[in-house]
């Protein structure tokens, strides 16, 4: 591929217009930022979606590192005096990184093969004799005995013939033509057998697996990363199989195409070829590339179920006791106000005597009235359930009208024990901490939870098995993706959340928090033009995606950009409004009303401005301040424990979607085991995958259908739900 053919190959895969793509790539070589090209060039772009714009750039740069190996590898054999206009012209038309090196592989250097060194001898020419099949007389040794020489090494016509054929075995199965053609063939009739080894799995993890056999075409992701789990561990032997004397008849049939003498020795040879050299090279390759393609599956699921967590909606306004539970050390507590401070914190013995059980209800009911606490968030961890029961116990004896709600504690531990916490929380105990971040999560999930490192947050599947930096970049995305979808209250957001808003990398946000310290609140948006390495450039990328409310202009607290202001305030003054009618409550109602009569495109056309813009400033103005996820339903409180007893088949429960893998997903039904609707349980008709029909966080009404006690399991269905139920 040449370089000029790169964006007229992206429009045609991506289906979009030539023009949108030169747009999209020349604003992105200029260093914008995908959210910022995504939410405020639409115009330039001709909207393409954020989705969009990341596949593109991903596209752009898989196709310009093929364009620099293509000049790599032209320049290579040029060097070695090979490089033919057939070849040239073969290089240039490949236009996937595999088919490039499978081209280049006879050039490539190598460390010294049997091939190689035969060529050394001068074997070369016999090999090319034996190949090019024009001899239909005489005897094969005769030829052979023509290149003896004791002083290389070539004792008889025997070591002759078997240097020759070493060559013919590796230059025919190096030709793209033949590994091109084995590949096709394998991946349509390969099959992944496995054995288990019993001594090296005593708990039996790969049970499954101990005489597993399917084909590759087939095989989910999750079933490759289990079974390569298997094989690190040593408790399962694994190898590609496939009908090898077929597979070799059909590559002499490629190769030998007329009768001679030497079709014996070619038979050999490409035997040898195939079971040492071709076989072997495509399985490494193919078990690979089925690693590398389960891997990107488990990455984005593991990414749509973080975005979908991230992207929860808030449970705002709540004065929140978080419970980290606990059994010998006891259950640790943090009272949090709706802004997240801290009102009170200590530890609680729910486990212990009845005594300790009683002087800790006395003390969490006097805390509660204290603090006009209206909500309880319990971590999901050990001693979990007892803390439910007690917390329940709590509200149903004192007629309290607070709920609770169980709430995924997967990397508070992490979160307070890091650098992090030590900054946000210095006179805390690290376990304190823990049972403050459980109390923040249910308040503004997105901003308690970019504090975590997103692997530890336990959404998901084998998410410690797959390649960690594609994992990291995947997930760094997610969390930009979401950040600036929601945007970023300037004056309170944490450096973790800063950090991930368009053009501000860590330490920019950090010298935001330290100018925000030291100088007060921010008052407007281009005050942070003054903030130490925060320039021009990257204020313009990031200033759309910070909020500032009550500041010195209401414009501030919405998503239009700064470049927009004048642009906004002419179409509040075209509908007969002002930026003063923005914080008027009647008057902002009554500008909404007013907005939906409008005509975007018409109003545009007056304003000589672009239709997307106007539409987007339009529905900013109508509600400022608006945090797009009060869209999202609430998560599930509870007042009353349900118990694994109490839950008989064909109940009908609420739960809330926890995780979601390939096979199914995991609805947290209130009791301390998640229940499972399997995959084929989702619908009646087929699902391709899970995530085409729930997220993490949906509520939903799920029916029992087996309960396993005694291996504390619990098994859901969706689609047998009447459906007035999920409507």
């Amino acid at each position: 591929m040449l370089e000029q053919n790169i964006n007229p190959a992206i429009a045609k895969e991506l289906n979009i217009a030539q023009k949108q793509v030169n747009a999209a790539v020349k604003l992105i070589d200029e260093g914008n930022t995908i959210p910022f090209i995504a939410r405020y060039r639409k115009e330039v772009t001709g909207e393409l979606k954020e989705e969009q714009l990341r596949e593109l750039s991903e596209r752009l740069t898989y196709l310009r590192s093929l364009v620099k190996r293509q000049e790599e590898i032209l320049n290579n054999i040029e060097e070695q005096g090979k490089l033919t206009a057939e070849l040239k012209a073969a290089i240039n038309k490949t236009a996937k990184l595999q088919e490039l090196e499978d081209i280049y592989l006879p050039y490539k250097q190598k460390k010294r093969t049997r091939a190689m060194l035969a060529r050394e001898k001068g074997l070369e020419p016999l090999a090319q004799l034996i190949v090019a099949q024009n001899t239909t007389s005489g005897n094969v040794a005769d030829f052979a005995k023509e290149y003896i020489n004791e002083a290389k090494g070539i004792a008889s016509a025997d070591d002759a013939l078997a240097g020759a054929m070493d060559i013919i075995a590796e230059a025919e199965t190096e030709k793209a033509n033949i590994r091109s053609w084995l590949r096709k063939l394998l991946w349509q009739e390969g099959i992944i057998e496995t054995v288990r080894d019993e001594e090296k799995d005593p708990d039996q993890a790969f049970l499954m697996y101990a005489q597993y056999s399917e084909p590759i075409r087939t095989l989910p992701s999750h079933r490759i990363l289990a079974i390569n789990r298997g094989e690190k561990k040593g408790a399962l032997k694994v190898k590609l199989v496939s009908n090898h004397d077929k597979n070799i008849q059909q590559l002499c049939e490629k190769v030998i195409t007329r009768p001679s003498i030497f079709r014996a020795v070619l038979t050999a040879a490409l035997s040898d070829g195939y079971k040492r050299l071709l076989f072997p090279a495509l399985e490494r390759e193919i078990r690979s590339l089925l690693t590398e393609n389960a891997e990107k599956q488990a990455i984005n699921i593991f990414g749509a179920n973080l975005k979908q967590l991230l992207l929860q909606a808030p449970l705002v306004g709540h004065v929140v006791m978080g419970l980290d539970p606990g059994y010998r050390t006891g259950c640790k507590m943090a009272i949090v106000d709706a802004t997240g401070q801290i009102l009170d914190h200590g530890v609680l013995y729910l486990t212990m005597s009845d005594e300790a059980k009683k002087k800790a209800a006395d003390q969490v009911l006097r805390l509660i009235k204290k603090h006009n606490v209206t909500l309880i968030s319990i971590g999901n961890g050990t001693a979990s359930f007892e803390t439910e029961e007690f917390t329940a116990k709590l509200i149903k004896e004192n007629g309290l009208n607070i709920h609770y709600l169980i709430t995924s504690e997967a990397g508070a531990s992490v979160y307070s024990a890091s650098k992090l916490a030590v900054e946000e929380l210095p006179d805390y105990d690290v376990t304190i901490r823990g049972a403050v971040s459980i109390a923040r999560r249910i308040q503004d999930p997105l901003a308690e939870l970019v504090k975590i490192d997103p692997k530890a947050i336990g959404v998901g599947q084998y998410q410690h098995d797959v390649n960690q930096k594609e994992l990291g970049t995947t997930l760094d995305t997610v969390i930009e993706s979401a950040v600036n979808h929601v945007g970023v209250a300037l004056n309170t957001a944490s450096t973790a959340l800063l950090k991930h808003v368009a053009g501000i990398n860590a330490s920019v946000a950090k010298n935001i928090v330290k100018y925000r310290d030291e100088n007060g609140r921010f008052k407007n948006r281009k005050e942070l033009l003054k903030v130490p390495r925060l320039g021009q450039a990257a204020y313009t990328q990031c200033a759309g995606f910070l909020r500032i409310g009550s500041g010195t202009t209401p414009l501030d607290n919405t998503p239009v950009h700064p470049e927009s202001y004048e642009l906004a305030e002419q179409i509040l003054n075209k509908l007969g409004f002002s930026l003063t009618d923005m914080a008027d409550k009647k008057k902002l109602d009554f500008l909404k009303m007013k907005m939906k009569l409008v005509n975007a495109e018409e109003l545009a056309k007056k304003l000589n401005a672009g239709v997307p813009t106007v539409r987007d400033i339009m529905d900013a103005l109508a509600k400022p301040g608006r945090d797009p996820r009060e869209d999202l339903p609430a998560p599930l409180t509870r007042q009353a424990i349900v118990k694994l007893d109490d839950i008989k088949v064909g109940t009908v429960m609420r739960g809330t979607v926890r995780n979601i893998t390939d096979f199914g997903v995991f609805v947290d039904i209130g009791i301390k085991t998640a229940g499972l609707i399997h995959i084929s349980e989702l619908s009646y008709k087929r699902v391709k995958h899970p995530l085409d029909v729930v997220s993490v966080g949906d509520i939903l009404d799920v029916m029992v259908i087996n309960v396993d006690a005694a291996r504390n399991r619990i098994g859901l269905s969706l689609k047998q739900v009447p459906k007035e139920k999920n409507a």
